[in-house]
């Protein structure tokens, strides 16, 4: 305990020494560990959101692209496919797929994006309903855990669209209003990010647009129907939609509108190891105008991607930390040659060159082990400073607050490379010659 404690009086001695030393090894542990925190978060928020779907179909583009709007919901999609040209994936009966689900992209609101799709999509994402039901209506919506807790959006509220993925009032849609009817429990994947109606009402937000735009031509203010435009009520207006589209619950809806477009469907396979189920990705980029890709795959593809920047951040740490190491080094053997005559007394009161080994080797443990404490703060507090600015770019949330036993690793090569940077300061003192000392101080 009595080198313990003296070990530490040594290093606040010098306390600029001190404080560059551990700013250079908090720096280097600081980025290491910001980087295992946000590789590991991110990790498990892709492979919550792969939900075990083995194929996503989509219009012909980037594939990449089309995973990340249809599943992660943070890119734009690459465009629309019909329902006829889609219909043999979203047969029930179809030998190989044991469920699809289509997806109507398009619009949001407050950047949180609507999704038309049938009551598969719970089921997908093992959701619950919270609070209300389901909806049953057009224009009824379903939102996620974390839209509720954004917007504040309640039962009964109503809101209305805008036009693409961002919020801009410029973009807002004409039409009647949303309505939430259910709130769902916090599933702890993408569905929380979502607001969730039936195709139909995609379809009928889209083909009002459509409308007005024809009518606006045609007569300005006034639309084909006799409607004023200026100042109208959005809640009690009737589009006329909801009677000529009948509301799709299920896949077999769908098929009833061939002419109809969705986004893409999202397929699971009866039998994954099955050899046409492996080669369907292929037969519909070869033989049809839609695309289809293995989210599995392509979410290495981006692994790899961003990789290269993820390794040349930590190559950075690594050098910070490697020079912070020779900084303790230089410190503990500076320290060691003007407390030459301090460690001879150390001797001569009884200490041995056992001591004085342990004693610098506690001061390179020391200086690691505070500096190791400085990057695991520095790591915490700043994922959780961009945690925000992560949530409101991309709807995923981050937090500082999560710890991994990889930490633990981290700490303990901390302390071994403390003991390495004190190792030949520490040899050195062991060493120390006791008559030659007190003689040159004499």
């Amino acid at each position: 305990m009595k080198i313990l404690k003296l070990a530490y009086r040594n290093i606040i001695h010098n306390p600029l020494n001190l404080i560059l030393s551990i700013i250079l090894f908090g720096l280097g542990i600081g980025l290491i560990n910001f980087l295992f925190l946000f590789n590991a978060q991110l990790k498990s928020k892709f492979d919550s959101n792969l939900a075990e779907i083995d194929l996503v179909i989509g219009a012909k583009g980037s594939p990449l692209q089309m995973i990340l709007s249809s599943m992660y919901h943070i890119d734009n999609p690459t465009g629309n496919i019909s329902i006829g040209e889609a219909k043999a994936f979203l047969n029930p009966k179809h030998p190989l797929i044991k469920a699809s689900v289509p997806l109507s992209l398009g619009d949001s609101y407050k950047s949180y994006r609507i999704v038309g799709s049938t009551d598969s999509l719970f089921s997908f994402y093992h959701a619950e309903v919270g609070e209300g039901t389901i909806y049953n209506k057009d224009f009824e919506v379903t939102i996620g855990k974390a839209v509720a807790d954004d917007t504040g959006l309640k039962i009964g509220d109503q809101f209305t669209s805008s036009h693409g993925f961002n919020d801009d009032k410029d973009l807002a849609h004409d039409h009647a209003a949303f309505k939430v009817v259910g709130i769902l429990k916090g599933a702890g994947n993408v569905i929380d990010q979502l607001i969730i109606t039936n195709p139909s009402t995609v379809w009928n937000v889209h083909d009002h647009d459509v409308g007005s735009q024809t009518a606006s031509e045609d007569d300005e203010g006034h639309d084909h129907e006799g409607h004023d435009h200026e100042g109208h009520d959005h809640e009690g207006h009737d589009h006329g939609h909801e009677s000529s589209m009948p509301f799709a619950r299920t896949n077999l809806d769908l098929l009833k509108y061939p002419d109809k477009d969705i986004t893409s469907i999202l397929i699971k396979f009866k039998n994954r190891t099955n050899f046409q189920a492996l080669s369907m990705p292929r037969a519909i980029n070869e033989n049809t105008d839609m695309q289809a890709a293995s989210p599995a795959i392509e979410i290495n593809r981006l692994y790899s991607m961003i990789g290269v920047g993820r390794e040349m951040i930590r190559g950075l740490a690594i050098l910070i930390a490697f020079i912070s190491v020779i900084s303790i080094f230089i410190v503990l053997f500076k320290s060691m040659r003007e407390r030459k005559y301090e460690l001879a007394l150390i001797r001569v009161m009884g200490g041995s060159r056992k001591n004085l080994f342990l004693l610098i080797i506690l001061e390179g443990m020391i200086l690691t082990g505070i500096g190791f404490l400085v990057g695991f703060l520095l790591s915490h507090f700043g994922l959780e400073l961009l945690s925000n600015s992560l949530k409101s770019s991309y709807k995923y949330s981050f937090s500082g607050w999560y710890f991994m036993k990889s930490e633990f690793l981290l700490f303990g090569i901390s302390l071994v490379i403390g003991i390495i940077a004190s190792l030949i300061p520490a040899i050195k003192a062991s060493k120390t010659d006791i008559h030659n000392t007190l003689t040159e101080k004499g």
